[in-house]
């Protein structure tokens, strides 16, 4: 089986409400957290917070938006989060929407590829202690260096949703991180291009981690509506319904009640009994996946925590059992 690891599916604003995620993922295969951007509470705040409670595993972003901060923060807040929780972090990175990084920088990037190409470059750097030097990109440099310090790894994982970002992820990422994206369209187009672009650079191919959506098939659940609460605005938006569409699953970014639908009977929704989700969840590691993150978003949105919390027992007890066999 590939490594388990848990979502946090929210923006935090408590706590005491990612506590039993983490507890949970403590006890999977991975031993890791994944949280996204937060703009509640901050997502390396919830890390330190949790990795000062004690709790024994590691954590990791999937992913926290360039715009918000320097390349220079990143690093530093990657290496935090290692040295307090004792485990390498994957810090995971994307440029977001053109319209997000308008709002917040006052003009989208010209080639996000570009920009996060320069951005992944001079982290790295930072984070393993060397000196940046940049002057010409986009978070322009003549010397930056960090001091010394001894930390588990800062791994740099790639929001991946096409090929050219696939191909950047394979020239300088540790991981690449995907989202709502089939299989068959990893398997046949986003790793492929990866492990060209890792050969041409004489380096090892990215692990893959892929964000799964789950919700288990219960009495009176509108699966429908639980699948719109968790990826309604991605099925809306341009981006995903094209690489959608471009993967065999034809979904209308204007209709996304019908898509979501679609998602669920392609199973890139995941759906049915705990088991029956465990045997999805298994296909990914056949696929070469590395690590599958288990998401209930749309549970904790539609049917609140508790009915998440639920869920998400069942499907990693369903899995420990599968792992045993």
């Amino acid at each position: 089986m590939s490594k388990i690891s848990v979502m946090y599916p929210v923006m935090p604003t408590d706590i005491g409400d990612v506590l039993p995620y983490a507890r949970i993922a403590e006890s999977t295969s991975g031993r890791r957290l994944w949280l996204g951007q937060s703009l509640a509470i901050e997502t390396h705040a919830v890390f330190a917070a949790l990795a000062g409670m004690g709790l024994d595993l590691g954590y990791g972003t999937a992913v926290t938006l360039m715009p918000l901060r320097h390349p220079m923060t990143a690093a530093v807040n990657g290496r935090s989060i290692a040295s307090l929780s004792g485990y390498p972090y994957v810090a995971g990175i994307g440029p977001g929407a053109a319209v997000f990084q308008k709002h917040t920088n006052g003009r989208p990037y010209d080639k996000p590829v570009t920009a996060a190409r320069h951005y992944i470059r001079m982290m790295r750097t930072l984070a393993d202690g060397g000196e940046a030097r940049d002057p010409d990109g986009p978070w322009p440099t003549e010397s930056l260096r960090l001091p010394s310090m001894d930390t588990p790894p800062v791994e740099i994982g790639l929001g991946v949703l096409r090929e050219p970002m696939a191909r950047l992820a394979g020239e300088g990422a540790d991981r690449a991180i995907t989202w709502l994206t089939p299989l068959g369209y990893i398997r046949e187009r986003l790793a492929p291009a990866m492990e060209e672009a890792a050969a041409k650079a004489g380096r090892p191919t990215p692990r893959i981690v892929s964000i799964v959506h789950c919700a288990v098939d219960r009495p009176q659940r509108d699966l429908q509506q639980v699948a719109l609460k968790a990826v309604g605005a991605h099925l809306g938006s341009p981006h995903y319904s094209n690489m959608l569409n471009q993967a065999g699953i034809p979904v209308d970014p204007d209709d996304t009640p019908a898509a979501a639908k679609m998602i669920i009977e392609h199973n890139l929704f995941a759906t049915g009994t705990p088991d029956e989700i465990a045997a999805t969840i298994a296909s990914y590691h056949d696929a070469g996946i590395d690590e599958v993150a288990i998401s209930v978003c749309g549970l904790h949105l539609h049917e609140g925590r508790g009915a998440a919390l639920r869920d998400l027992t069942a499907i990693t007890a369903a899995l420990a059992r599968r792992s045993a066999q």
